[in-house]
């Protein structure tokens, strides 16, 4: 049992980087390193998985890594985004 439950952290973790990575190189300047990445990534699947359902938004991509990858990318740019209209908002 602890096995299944590192192996999820683990890919977790790739998913969340992998998520981020791809959506700072898309929403240019908001790069913030590895680790920042993860979280954007980890953040972007939360968004899409917890708080656009919210609002009635549903994303039927499909299972698997690769349906997790692009669901946590589509949320990490709505992230990305946000935080650069307030970055450009506070200056």
């Amino acid at each position: 049992m602890g096995g299944t439950m590192l192996e999820a952290l683990i890919i977790t973790l790739i998913v969340g980087a992998i998520a981020g990575w791809l959506a700072g190189l898309l929403v240019q300047g908001t790069g913030f390193g590895l680790l920042g990445d993860i979280v954007v990534g980890i953040l972007g699947a939360l968004v899409t998985g917890i708080v656009l359902p919210k609002f009635g938004l549903v994303l039927a991509i499909g299972g698997g890594i690769l349906g997790s990858i692009i669901a946590a990318f589509i949320g990490a740019v709505i992230l990305l985004v946000i935080v650069k209209l307030l970055k450009k908002l506070m200056s």
